[in-house]
């Protein structure tokens, strides 16, 4: 009986590999051990740069927040205290682009903040 190999589908493997590779430089993105090692590594990054982004943006939204805020007299954690307070639910993202794109509309909140 003849040796059964699946062919096709460690063909597939290495193509996939190969294909997450494209641009590495060197053996980076022609050999495959060395580009299954270089693609998981970038995986890793990758997943990691996902959450630095969120991370990122929070502090964006805060710094635009604050400013537009002392503009109109007040803090970041001041504002945000009296929203909680007065049950203004508004997200820091939509905050950030009042603040920024809105002046007016962000002062109304701000003074119905107080």
């Amino acid at each position: 009986m003849p040796r059964s190999v699946n062919a096709v589908a460690s063909r597939a493997r290495r193509k996939k590999i190969l294909k997450a590779a494209k641009g590495y430089f060197g053996r980076r993105k022609n050999v495959i051990s060395v580009a299954k090692n270089a693609v998981d590594k970038a995986m890793g990054y990758a997943f990691i740069g996902r959450k630095l982004k969120k991370r990122a943006y929070r502090q964006l939204w805060i710094a635009r927040i604050n400013a537009g805020a002392r503009i109109n007299g007040t803090t970041y954690s001041k504002l945000m205290h009296k929203l909680s307070t007065n049950n203004i639910d508004l997200n820091r993202k939509s905050l950030a682009d009042l603040a920024l794109n809105h002046p007016d509309s962000f002062k109304a909140v701000v003074s119905a903040a107080k």
